[in-house]
């Protein structure tokens, strides 16, 4: 899976969405996916970064991308209704979604956590993504083989003083996959998370402000991964939580 080799066109005529596309993990996801043939929605909170991605995709050849600015931390069910009608009405389908959108928040004591900050990292972290992917479901059911991708992370799955609601949001995007998963099982929809890593963004820069980042995977370096479980040769991994970095 490290070592997986996409086709050039293994995602060809495929509509995939990805959260927080402007910069990091997201960003190069989308260029990724673009280079092998996708359609890409652009989906973060800042259009300048946006614009961005989407020229460079344009520019390097790919198909033509949408952008849709969005801020999850205020975003609405009518929100994500909109956004799924507008995609069936343009596309008629959803291929794929990457929930890679998220916010790290304070770290420090569980005991001394600030409720606004605990309460915006659930919303963007957690009910965000629920909900983006509940509303998601019409249009991924008419995909031939559709791709959910939940971005999860080692403090998920193993709890680490500090990392406070940041960690619990991630231990809830774990079992929220899971569950999802169960349901879809047998299904045209798979679900699985992929854990990145230590990787070189401006997230882990403000978790490890002392860091040397040139130690650190790139982007880039985890693309294997996220391109294994949104082409075909992955319809049969559902429920699975992935790391995109060797140990």
């Amino acid at each position: 899976m490290h070592n997986y080799k996409a086709a050039e066109n293994a995602l060809k005529d495929k509509v995939i969405l990805i959260t927080g596309a402007g910069d990091g993990i997201g960003r190069v996801a989308a260029l990724t996916y673009a280079k092998h043939g996708a359609t890409i929605i652009l989906l973060g909170k800042t259009t300048s970064k946006l614009e961005a991605v989407y020229d460079e995709i344009v520019n390097a050849g790919g198909p033509q991308p949408a952008i849709v600015p969005m801020d999850l931390k205020g975003a609405t069910k009518q929100n994500y209704r909109d956004l799924a009608a507008t995609i069936e009405q343009q596309f008629g389908k959803l291929d794929g979604l990457v929930n890679n959108a998220g916010i790290l928040g304070s770290l420090g004591p569980l005991e001394h956590f600030c409720v606004s900050t605990f309460e915006n990292i659930m919303k963007v972290n957690v009910t965000a993504q629920a909900l983006i992917t509940k509303y998601m479901f019409p249009i991924l059911r008419k995909s031939p083989s559709a791709s959910v991708i939940f971005t999860s992370s080692g403090v998920g799955r193993q709890g680490r003083e500090f990392w406070g609601a940041y960690a619990i949001s991630k231990f809830a995007v774990e079992g929220m996959m899971q569950t999802w998963a169960c349901e879809v099982e047998k299904t045209n929809i798979r679900i699985n998370c992929i854990n990145p890593g230590a990787t070189r963004t401006s997230m882990r820069a403000s978790a490890y402000p002392g860091e040397d980042k040139d130690k650190l995977a790139t982007p880039e370096d985890l693309m294997p991964t996220y391109l294994y479980l949104m082409s075909d040769d992955s319809k049969d991994i559902n429920g699975q939580s992935l790391d995109a970095q060797q140990k």
